[in-house]
């Protein structure tokens, strides 16, 4: 039977992850989900997915179990959201696998590497909350439900402006943006639901709602494993 699957390190200390529950909890998804670690990620774990979310947590236990859990997303068409790390990944996915820049890194593994797709923040965005807006052509504007939102942040890298060109060419379009035009989220066009936010959308449930975007990518898994 397929299942909406988490991939990431589970711990309780990660306020993430206690949001992440949550939201699952507040969205009535009952049994129909489970928690997959990075380093368990396997392709009989992957079949099962109606859909897939790499949570934050970063760097994870495995670096190919995450990027393992991408791949499969971008090439199958199981709906996949990246929050936080989750969305660093994808896109370091994107680059090595699609754009071809096989030396492609993340500076939190690799802070010395030649091609740092995600690079570490001038301003870190540790526990701190701020405008995110959504262009009018945007996917992530239409699940959202809103031109803009207030989210919160718990992260020091993000993509490196430098490859959005080449990330872009390849059918990536970043649409989330801070209120100075930085990168906050973006969605790959060829896929039906295929999202990520360096924002953490999961900490609404925190407030006991969930996150349209959360809810959004539910539907899309739920209606996906009932075609």
């Amino acid at each position: 039977m397929k299942t909406l699957i988490i991939v990431g390190d589970r711990d309780e200390s990660i306020l993430a992850h206690r949001a992440v529950v949550r939201s699952m909890e507040l969205a009535g998804v009952g049994p129909g989900w489970r928690w997959v670690q990075s380093d368990e990620v396997t392709d009989a774990a992957l079949s099962e997915a109606a859909g897939l979310w790499l949570v934050p947590g970063s760097p994870y236990a495995s670096l190919e179990g995450a990027l393992r859990a991408c791949r499969h997303a971008r090439e199958s068409g199981t709906p996949f959201l990246g929050t936080c790390g989750g969305f660093q990944h994808a896109i370091l996915e994107l680059a090595q696998e699609v754009c071809g820049l096989k030396t492609a890194t993340h500076a939190e593994l690799d802070p010395n590497g030649a091609e740092c797709v995600i690079f570490r923040l001038s301003c870190g965005l540790v526990e701190v909350r701020g405008t995110v807006r959504f262009p009018a052509e945007s996917r992530l504007r239409q699940w959202v439900g809103s031109d803009q939102t207030e989210e919160g942040y718990h992260c020091r890298f993000g993509v490196n402006p430098v490859y959005r060109d080449a990330l872009e060419r390849v059918g990536f379009q970043f649409t989330a943006f801070d209120a100075g035009g930085d990168i906050r989220g973006g969605e790959w066009r060829p896929h039906r639901f295929f999202a990520g936010t360096l924002f953490q959308p999961e900490r609404l449930a925190l407030e006991g709602r969930v996150h349209p975007l959360v809810r959004a990518w539910i539907d899309a898994s739920l209606s996906a494993a009932a075609a």
